[in-house]
C-alpha cells in the first residue's frame, strides 16, 4: 500500500470512479516527524509506538471513518515519501511558474 492508495471513503461518493481522471495522482497525508539530530533510539521507539497504535483495531476503524488509510512505515520509508512528494510537486510548481504571495 502507499499513499496514493484511494480511500475507502471515495467509494461513497457519487460517481466518484466514473470520474476519476486518469494519469493524474494527488494524496493527502499525515505523519509525525521530530527535529533534525533527535537521536536514533527516540525516533525508533516513536515510530514503534505509533505503529503498533495505527495497527489497533478501533484506531484503524476511526482512521477510515475520516476517509483515511493507516499506513504504518519506517522513518526511512516516510522520509522517502516526504523527499519524492517534495520532488513531485516542486515540478509541478515550477512548471506552473507558481510563486509564494
Amino acid at each position: 500500500m502507499n499513499p496514493h492508495t484511494m480511500s475507502t471513503m471515495s467509494a461513497r461518493c457519487s460517481g466518484t470512479s466514473s470520474r476519476r481522471l486518469t494519469g493524474y495522482d494527488a494524496a493527502a497525508w499525515n505523519g509525525v516527524v521530530a527535529p533534525r539530530g533527535t537521536p536514533v533510539q527516540v525516533v525508533d521507539k516513536l515510530n514503534k509506538e505509533i505503529n503498533t497504535g495505527l495497527a489497533d483495531p478501533a484506531v484503524k476503524a476511526r482512521i477510515a471513518d475520516l476517509g483515511g488509510v493507516p499506513m504504518p512505515m519506517t522513518p526511512a520509508d516516510f522520509g522517502k515519501l516526504i523527499a519524492d512528494d517534495t520532488e513531485r510537486w516542486g515540478k509541478v510548481i515550477r512548471a506552473a511558474n507558481i510563486k509564494a504571495e
